[in-house]
């Protein structure tokens, strides 16, 4: 049923876009569910950095406030009733970094989430953001969200769904929505003594996607814990250091446009966005064992991606990312600079 749509303004080519806004962002995981769904909560002083998103919300919602709209998009979006939550009239949406008038693309095919999920709130830029799992009839998928609030509406919506559908470029394996649980370090509050201030948080970040960037084997500006994990897409990864010094990753030629929009001190987590590119020039490799490896990529492809780092004592301890293909060198409508080109 269409209950929403944004006002919009002529296209030169005689169609209409949706009003693009230029207020500040967050970003984020999400989802729906019908029926019950399991949520943890991440309230946190959030920070834009790099990014476009930065302006402070008006006052009047709080984190509380912010993770309650949360819960009731997530309800909206799996009903398909856009007047269950206060959306903008002229609110920005996107999805995959497609921006389009709203709603549209998944708000019309969810059927559930399966949960939990993961939010995370920023009452100083009126940010919150989600990470879920959803059904679209029989396809599961894997959904991020970041919402914008501002006057006690949401204002900017952005999604990023992976499904085995758009993962295959080449085809990438993908994980099981219904067996899926987040680590459950991510929702933990980070003792004082072990955290880490907001600006060497966000350059750990950054050090990881540098040492991901042709990866040779070199670790760059950051460090790993030696249990640190990683769950792409579902997927769980161990002993994620080795792999970057084995260079198994030689054929990222570039991490680029990196947005370090969400800062949460107390828990030690970094939200950031990102693309990945690859150029398919590199056929066959050799690791730094000697190890002969070839590259899965034979032809420009990216990958576009929005990545959650859990960092303690200095430390990368776990790593939650959903990405999906994207079209090669493919930048995202929300981030105003390329940074890392």
């Amino acid at each position: 049923m269409r209950l929403h749509r944004p006002a919009s303004r002529p296209d030169p080519r005689g169609r209409t876009a949706p009003v693009r806004l230029t207020s500040a962002v967050l970003l984020v995981a999400v989802l729906a569910a019908r029926g019950g769904f399991a949520t943890v909560i991440l309230a946190a002083g959030l920070t834009a950095v790099r990014s476009a998103e930065g302006a402070d919300a008006p006052p009047g919602c709080d984190a509380r406030c912010l993770e309650d709209l949360a819960t009731r998009y997530r309800a909206a979006y799996v009903r398909h009733d856009a007047t269950a939550v206060p959306i903008s009239p002229h609110v920005r949406f996107t999805e995959n970094n497609v921006e389009m008038a709203f709603p549209d693309g998944t708000w019309d095919t969810v059927t559930r989430e399966t949960g939990p999920a993961l939010t995370l709130s920023d009452p100083r830029t009126g940010n919150v953001g989600i990470y879920t799992t959803i059904m679209q009839n029989d396809t599961p998928g894997f959904l991020a969200v970041r919402l914008k609030v501002a006057g006690g509406q949401i204002t900017e919506i952005e999604h990023m769904i992976s499904t085995r559908r758009n993962l295959s470029g080449p085809p990438t394996p993908i994980g099981d929505v219904q067996t899926f649980r987040h680590d459950p370090q991510l929702a933990q509050t980070v003792p004082q003594a072990e955290r880490v201030p907001r600006e060497r948080l966000i350059a750990l970040a950054d050090g990881y996607f540098s040492t991901l960037q042709n990866n040779t084997g070199e670790i760059r500006g950051t460090r790993f814990a030696p249990d640190a994990i990683r769950q792409e897409n579902g997927l769980k990864f161990t002993d994620i250091e080795r792999a970057f010094r084995l260079g198994r990753y030689r054929f990222n030629a570039r991490v680029r446009d990196r947005d370090y929009f969400l800062v949460d001190e107390a828990r030690g987590l970094v939200m950031s966005r990102a693309f990945i590119d690859h150029k398919g020039i590199l056929d066959e490799y050799t690791l730094t064992d000697g190890t002969k490896a070839h590259s899965p990529f034979h032809e420009p492809q990216s990958w576009a991606l929005l990545e959650l780092f859990k960092i303690k004592s200095g430390m990368i301890v776990s790593v939650e990312t959903t990405f999906s293909a994207a079209p090669y060198n493919m930048q995202s409508p929300w981030t105003r600079a390329a940074a890392g080109r």
